[in-house]
């Protein structure tokens, strides 16, 4: 039995996680954590922490979580660089699964974009589109730069220089567009729960991949399934690529050395 504290318990994501977690008899949740209450008086009662909070807090969580040596699963966006290097740096002492998008769809569109970079070539100029709920507080969404790290690493092999990211466009005569930039677009509204399209646009072609979660269930079964993962595996930083089987080695991914990682465990909900 995995047992799970879950921090940023009364938010959406925290909800979805309560809700879902009883489908999962291999799973327990021991702790909910919002605001004003101390993770360390419940720490010792879990196996793994899933933070689904704010930026502001993570590195706290974290640093309490290494002290304890607690695994951790990472759901919350919007980090500073400063942040996100605070918490790298605990990663040699506990296991860490870190990801900007539990959806086991998007995971897989992960691999099909690059794919497509690589098959489509320099020819095609590349957009990326993505639609949160207007309570969404950081743009573009941790997901959107993903697949931009992705396109970016693909087109930068095969123009032999710097890719760089148009986030939106200026009004005004700005030039035609540049074949080493990818452009992000970030749009709010409504109670959109997550919608990311690339574009793939050549004279006379256009290729659309796009996922689109309808529940946050989605999120919420990924990061369970991350969590009953991630108590398995040594220190150090892992993704949700990790724990499906999707990648195939840990290799120098930027800058950071990955350790290996045990086949995925597939959590079949009853």
């Amino acid at each position: 039995m995995t047992k799970i504290v879950i921090t940023g318990s009364q938010g959406r994501i925290g909800q979805a996680l309560l809700a879902t977690a009883p489908q999962f008899p291999q799973l327990e949740i021991v702790g909910k954590i919002d605001l004003d209450d101390d993770l360390n008086t419940i720490i010792s009662r879990c196996d793994v922490v899933i933070d689904f909070s704010f930026h502001r807090a993570t590195l706290d969580f974290a640093k309490i979580c290494a002290r304890n040596r607690k695994a951790m699963v990472i759901g919350t966006t919007g980090h500073t660089n400063a942040e996100k290097t605070q918490i790298l740096n605990l990663k040699s002492q506990i296991p860490i699964v870190w990801s900007s998008n539990y959806s086991i769809g998007v995971n897989a569109l992960f691999g099909l974009v690059r794919q497509m970079a690589k098959t489509l070539g320099p020819e095609f100029d590349i957009e990326i589109l993505e639609m949160h709920h207007k309570h969404k507080k950081d743009a573009p969404s941790g997901t959107a730069k993903t697949f931009f790290e992705i396109l970016k690493e693909v087109r930068e092999e095969q123009l032999e220089r710097h890719v760089t990211a148009k986030q939106g466009r200026p009004e005004g005569i700005v030039g035609e567009r540049d074949q080493a930039e990818i452009g992000i677009h970030s749009m709010r509204g409504g109670d959109v729960i997550c919608d990311h399209t690339v574009i793939f646009a050549a004279p006379g072609d256009v290729v659309e991949l796009k996922q689109r979660a309808t529940s946050r269930e989605t999120f919420a079964r990924g990061a369970l399934q991350a969590a009953s993962w991630v108590v398995r595996q040594n220190p150090g930083l892992y993704d949700m690529q990790d724990v499906l089987g999707l990648n195939e080695s840990h290799s120098q991914r930027n800058d950071e050395r990955y350790y290996a990682a045990s086949p995925a465990h597939v959590l079949v909900p009853h």
